[in-house]
């Protein structure tokens, strides 16, 4: 069993894929969007979690710099509950705060060019969410 991080957007939705152990993350896709239609992504996610067994879900939720919760994290909050209620699958939410950032760092060092870093963001900043969580979780 496996676990799915999710970094959801306006239009795009960042997934990343733990191993077996809980110990890493891998990016796996992004999904595209028209911007708001959380729901067309529910039928290619439940592809996913069947193929990969997956056990939870983390969702990354992106509190405000003053710990607030704004309009971005109450629609994240409500994309949890959509996926509760179809997946019956647990949904972790994880701070998210500056994960894009860190994701574009990190492909600024690894000279990657800005039209691969566009289509790598979402999945890396998916990534660095269900790191950090699995992190959390093993206590390091």
């Amino acid at each position: 069993m496996r676990y799915l991080g999710l970094d959801l957007g306006t239009k795009t939705l960042g997934i990343s894929l733990s191993d077996t152990t809980h110990t890493i993350a891998t990016s796996y896709k992004t999904i595209h969007f028209d911007e708001g239609d959380y729901d067309s992504v529910l039928k290619e996610l439940k592809i996913i979690i069947d193929e990969f067994d997956i056990s939870k879900i983390v969702l990354g939720l992106p509190k405000n710099m003053n710990n607030t919760i704004g309009d971005r994290a109450k629609t994240t909050l409500q994309f949890k509950k959509k996926l509760e209620d179809k997946f019956n699958i647990e949904v972790a939410t994880q701070d998210e705060r500056l994960s894009t950032v860190e994701a574009t760092n990190y492909m600024l060092e690894a000279d990657i060019s800005r039209k691969k870093r566009k289509k790598k963001i979402d999945s890396l900043a998916a990534n660095i969410i269900l790191q950090t969580y699995l992190d959390k979780e093993k206590g390091r």
